[in-house]
């Protein structure tokens, strides 16, 4: 069930009526848990006992570890969640992986390798609510809250249908109190809800979905187009997926917010970062801050305590090098996190030379110029673009070799550009999608009062008064477009 379906808004319109009728906390739990079971069941029924299987387990473990009268039972016991918990993330996302690399190493060497490779289905969403009940485990290890009594309260968290098939991925600390006080009605919250969840879809449908034709009929061929193709066929997939799954993000947080809770905000125009340090603070917020917390962090007192002068970027390295990894069983995928790893550690030993660099020198009136104009501002954050297009050509490519491709085309040129399909939307009416949109950002972010003044004035008058004209107006973007795409974070 997709939020960009008719399906799914008469689901919601159900499930939040019937919500605000019952009114109170407990029976609108239960009613939650029940349609986030049915939401997540639609798309398979085995994978919804894989989902309370791994709610089940993680319940009682986490209560075990808080139980436990000594610090390495309680050590036992989070290794034992970790491990039946990658266990499965493992076997359902890597297994084909590592086969298929296991047999083409076999052949490589000289053997014979008759190895079928698994064809596993992935269970949707599967590394958001694994991630979830992992950190609920070790939160619980670390002292930082006390297991929840209520097993349906936990089964509540992890399955929570707004975010569960592609996040935010939320912690307890934040979610489970909400989940234990009274909601109460708030024509505000509704209003602003709708409003996100309207953007949301926007962003989705209209900016995305139209984008997605041209990038996917460039990368299928790339040596038939022209540099300035492939590099408009790059940038547009930069917004695409932009628009895609913070589209997801903020149509989540606008149906929870409806509902009386608050989801964590996943990005903050993260295209306006002026380095690769920042840039990862506002892409996809609460996956960084999850590797940070339960990753990072670790890695690097382990570095640090083994010194050399490399160690403190060796964390950087290993962790982005698991973010791309985190998001598929594929080659492109880790180049793509290990990409970044090494981008955000010549970041780090760059600013640490310029903190280094005696006054008068070369170095520190670069450090200087950097920080305080306003140009070198501008061209901060449009060489930092640059960067991250790079880093999205391996994300898209289908292979490695595709990849160089599409960047060694943009840098020397390809092929005459043949002329794409008929339904097909032209690029310069895709320019003037990605144009508005970052003209949109730029104002809020620059001039946020205004924004929300202007937003607080006129947008929820129109939502709310003019219902039924966004309602059709939604159906007929959806008639129009003859399908509905799935979100491009469906398939991690």
């Amino acid at each position: 069930m997709l939020f960009n379906s008719p399906t799914f808004v008469v689901f919601f319109g159900v499930v939040f009526c019937l919500y605000w009728w019952i009114g109170a906390r407990r029976p609108q739990n239960a009613l939650l848990l029940v349609a986030s079971y049915i939401f997540y069941g639609t798309w398979s029924w085995k994978f919804l006992l894989l989902l309370m299987a791994s709610t089940v387990f993680d319940y009682y473990c986490s209560k075990l570890v808080a139980a436990a009268a000594t610090q390495q039972a309680k050590r036992r016991l989070v290794l034992a969640s970790v491990a039946v918990n990658l266990l499965f993330l493992g076997t359902f996302k890597y297994a084909g992986f590592f086969v298929r690399e296991a047999a083409e190493l076999l052949q490589a060497l000289g053997f014979q390798a008759n190895v079928r490779t698994l064809e596993i289905v992935l269970p949707v969403g599967i590394s958001f609510y694994t991630f979830q009940s992992l950190s609920y485990v070790i939160d619980v290890y670390r002292g930082k809250l006390q297991p929840t009594r209520s097993l349906a309260d936990y089964a509540l968290y992890v399955a929570f249908f707004p975010q569960l098939v592609a996040g935010p991925i939320e912690r307890a600390t934040h979610m489970l109190p909400q989940y234990q006080v009274d909601r109460v009605w708030s024509r505000s919250a509704f209003e602003s809800g709708l409003q996100l969840l309207v953007w949301g879809l926007f962003k989705k449908m209209v900016i995305a979905d139209n984008l997605a034709p041209y990038v996917d009929a460039v990368y299928t061929n790339p040596q038939a187009f022209s540099s300035s193709t492939l590099a408009t066929a790059t940038v547009f997939f930069a917004f695409q997926i932009y628009c895609d799954f913070s589209g997801y993000s903020d149509t989540a947080r606008g149906v929870a917010r409806t509902l009386g809770f608050q989801l964590i905000s996943n990005f903050e125009q993260p295209y306006f970062s002026r380095n690769p340090v920042e840039f990862w603070r506002r892409w996809h917020i609460s996956l960084s801050q999850w590797f940070q917390d339960y990753l990072y962090f670790p890695l690097a007192m382990h570095y640090m305590r083994k010194g050399g002068w490399a160690s403190k970027y060796k964390a950087h390295i290993v962790s982005m090098g698991l973010i791309g990894f985190w998001h598929g069983a594929n080659w492109t995928f880790i180049v793509f996190g290990l990409y970044w790893g090494v981008v955000i550690a010549g970041y780090l030993y760059w600013q640490e030379r310029f903190a280094e660099a005696e006054p008068g020198t070369a170095l520190a009136r670069l450090a200087t110029t950097s920080g305080n104009s306003r140009v070198a501002g501008a061209l901060s954050i449009a060489f930092m673009f640059v960067v991250v297009c790079v880093g999205w050509t391996f994300f898209r490519a289908n292979s490695l070799g595709q990849a160089w491709e599409v960047l060694s085309g943009m840098v020397a040129g390809a092929g005459v550009d043949r002329v794409l399909r008929p339904e097909v939307v032209g690029a310069s009416t895709l320019w003037s999608l990605v144009i508005g949109l970052w003209i949109a950002e730029w104002i809020y972010l620059k001039w946020p009062a205004l924004g929300q003044a202007m937003a607080a004035r006129y947008v929820p008058r129109l939502i709310v008064r003019q219902a039924l004209m966004a309602a059709i107006l939604f159906s007929y973007i959806v008639v129009q477009q003859g399908q509905v795409l799935p979100f491009i974070y469906f398939q991690f």
